[in-house]
């Protein structure tokens, strides 16, 4: 079976940094179009970055100029850089997987992580 475990969360202040990395099994990892999401109390959960399998990324307007998605191949991880965090960008962050970007873009990935928490102080 398919496993996403994501790990790198913590507490930062306001402008510090953060690299988030999730650790996928059971599938060909290059093959699959994979993103975060994150999900805050009281607010909707949203899509931060994506990255397909030919390596082009898409952004949350929120994040761009600020966070990074990567992958390392040798490694099979997928990474999520953030610099300059805000307050606002608290949240748990999920690692999410699937064959098809339409389906993950649109929040509705086959595989997902349980979640690791970021948070920010002002």
């Amino acid at each position: 079976d398919v496993q996403l475990v994501e790990s790198g969360g913590g507490s930062v202040q306001a402008g510090g940094s953060l690299r988030l990395s999730c650790a996928p099994s059971g599938y060909t990892y290059s093959s699959y179009c994979m993103g975060w999401f994150r999900r805050s109390p009281g607010k909707n959960p949203s899509g931060v970055a994506f990255v397909d399998s030919d390596g082009s990324t898409t952004y949350a307007d929120s994040v761009k100029g600020r966070f990074t998605i990567s992958k390392d191949i040798a490694k099979n991880t997928l990474y999520l850089q953030m610099n300059l965090l805000k307050p606002e960008d608290s949240a748990m962050y999920y690692c999410a997987a699937d064959s098809s970007c339409l389906w993950l873009e649109r929040g509705h990935p086959e595989y997902w992580g349980q979640g690791t928490q970021v948070t920010v102080s002002s």
